[in-house]
């Protein structure tokens, strides 16, 4: 087992997971308009929305891998195009986040859950980042691939949802900080392009 990979894996993870993206401006978004447990119930659907995309990648990567290792280099650099064509999005968008706090009404508990759940499910491009993600990473020669990609979904889960719940309790101070603050904005879009172009080319690598 290479705890060298996994320390990476969770550093690439936690790097992306700050970067402000449709899930975390999400949690942000209710947080700041509805209060604290309204965003950590959204942010835990969201989590939990994770292990449909973690058993979609787990159970057909893997079922490459048995066939052909040929096959399993191809997705890889399918991968680490699909990441650079990523960093390329980033360098088109504009560098500015929008934050709408204008909601109509409160949900229940499930069904703040099941709004986070059902917006990470239906999103696919959630599952394409992780067939170029999570593959990189995989970190054992005795363990099969489809656990080694749980035990990594999981990883990547508890530390979704340690951010998620860490802006949900200083939501009015990140959303103001963000707001007001246009150089962070540009650091920020340049941090994501350098860190899907290094994940490009760690995948190429491993």
């Amino acid at each position: 087992m290479e705890i060298d990979v996994l320390l990476s894996f969770i550093t690439a993870s936690v790097l992306l997971t700050m970067m402000p993206g449709p899930d975390i401006v999400f949690v942000l978004m209710q947080s700041v308009s509805f209060g604290k447990k309204e965003g950590i119930l959204t942010a835990l659907g969201l989590v939990l929305g994770i292990i449909v995309h973690t058993t979609l990648v787990a159970f057909g990567v893997s079922a490459v891998i048995q066939q052909s290792s040929q096959l399993f280099v191809g997705i890889k650099i399918f991968g680490a195009l699909y990441l650079c064509y990523l960093a390329y999005q980033v360098f088109r968008a504009n560098s500015g986040i929008e934050i709408n706090t204008m909601h109509s009404k409160r949900s229940g508990t499930l069904r703040l859950i099941g709004k986070g759940f059902i917006m990470n499910v239906l999103n696919p491009k959630v599952t394409l980042f992780f067939l170029a993600f999570f593959p990189g990473f995989l970190f054992s020669d005795t363990l099969s691939s489809v656990l080694q990609f749980y035990i990594l979904g999981l990883l990547f889960m508890l530390q979704a949802m340690c951010i998620f719940t860490a802006v949900s309790l200083f939501a009015g101070k990140f959303s103001r900080f963000i707001k007001e603050n246009q150089t962070l904005q540009t650091r920020i879009k340049w941090l994501q392009i350098t860190v899907f172009l290094l994940m490009a080319f760690f995948l190429i690598l491993n």
